[in-house]
Parts: structure tokens; sequence; C-alpha cells
């Protein structure tokens, strides 16, 4: 359950606030819905208030994630599949659909990893700065720091 007020994550857009919890109609059903402001590009979103879950709608990170998030982020020792860049893609984008910010990392670690051998495509050019947005946004709120300070923690760990 959600205030007004709260800050959430909605999968693939990051993170938002509830802005305001409204009633409307639908098909003769009265229906709660959360409305949710995506902080990076001010999109509103509503979300049925009974359909947290099944969309995806969770709370920020805390302090103890966010040192999980940066251990998978250094890890190394990982395969990337070779396979086609755009089944890679469908794959990578299913993991930031999914909302998680591990997953989001696991994207974002495996394409800097993949970038050092190869040209990324464009459609994989354009998820690595989405995977990226998404952990800086999450991360410094999270840590109640600077997204720069995000950054350039993130930067030193793939220096």
């Amino acid at each position: 359950m959600f205030n007004v007020g709260d800050l959430a994550v909605y999968p693939a857009h990051g993170v938002g606030v509830i802005e305001k919890i409204e009633a409307q109609e639908i098909s003769g059903c009265e229906q709660d819905f959360y409305v949710m402001r995506i902080l990076d590009n001010n999109m509103i979103i509503m979300i049925p208030t009974n359909n947290v879950n099944n969309v995806g709608l969770r709370d920020l990170i805390g302090q103890t994630e966010v040192s999980r998030l940066y251990s998978i982020l250094k890890k190394r020792d990982v395969t990337i599949d070779n396979q086609t860049w755009n089944r890679r893609y469908r794959e990578y984008m299913d993991k930031i659909k999914t909302g998680s910010a591990f997953e989001v990392a696991e994207v974002y670690r495996d394409l800097l990893i993949l970038k050092i051998d190869k040209d990324l495509s464009f459609g994989e050019r354009k998820m690595l700065d989405t995977a990226r947005n998404l952990l800086v946004k999450e991360i410094s709120l999270a840590r109640k720091i600077g997204e720069d300070q995000v950054e350039k923690d993130l930067d030193k760990i793939f220096s």
C-alpha cells in the first residue's frame, strides 16, 4: 500500500512519486488508482490500487540492497551468451521489464562487458543508457546522494 508522496519504482520507467489516489468509474465499476509521476520525464501513470503486484510497482531499494547491487555490478566472471544481438536484446528487455533493480544491474553490467569486445547495436546502446538511468536514479534516492556522485561510483566500478 502506498500513500501520497511516497516514492515507488514502476518497471522499465523508474522512480516516481505517488501524487494522488483517486477513484474513477470504468465500465460501471468504481476503482481506486494511484496517480504516479515518473521523476525522469514527468510522465503520469495511473495504476489500479488492486493491481499493484501484477504490474510490479515496488518500494525503492534500501541501503542493504544497494550493496548487493554494487556486488552484482562488480562481478566479472559472467558468461554472456553468444547469441544474436536481437535475441540478447529481447532477453535484456525482459529483465528490465521485471522492475527488479538487480536484473537491471545485470543488464547494465553485461552490456558494459560486451561493449569491451564488440560494438553494441543501436538498440543495445539505448538499453545501456536506460539501465544506467534507472540505476542512477534509484541508487541516488536510496543512498540520499546526488546522481552525479552515483554516476562517478558506477564509472569507477567499470574503469
